[in-house]
């Protein structure tokens, strides 16, 4: 028990001993309207969508639309079989495509399936 107690207190140590070189770097940032922020993101370019060909409606929205179907697959439950479909939707790469169930999306968008 002994051990563990020395091995708490230096632990507790070292983390004040951190904490307190952490807190001399850090400064509370405060901005006013109309302040200029510059962010640093980290991203992957790829991935970035050009602005013009996104249509946005007046409630700043806009509509995915399904250009095709990548996959089809049947899952079976006790009583029944749902089958799903792999859409890749616009502005979205591969790795965005989702499963949806294929009824729904042959109600919707029946020219992916013709």
């Amino acid at each position: 028990m002994e051990k563990v107690k020395i091995i708490n207190e230096r632990l507790k140590i070292a983390q004040s001993r951190q904490k307190s070189y952490s807190n001399v770097r850090r400064r509370d940032l405060e901005f006013k309207e109309d302040d200029w922020v510059f962010w640093k993101v980290v991203g992957d370019l790829s991935a970035i969508v050009p602005v013009e060909t996104i249509e946005v409606s007046e409630e700043l929205s806009y509509e995915e639309i399904p250009i095709a179907i990548l996959d089809r697959q049947v899952r079976k439950l006790r009583n029944k079989q749902i089958t799903s479909v792999k859409v890749l939707w616009r502005n979205q790469q591969v790795e965005g495509a989702t499963w949806e169930v294929e009824n729904e999306m042959k109600e919707k968008y029946p020219y992916l399936f013709e």
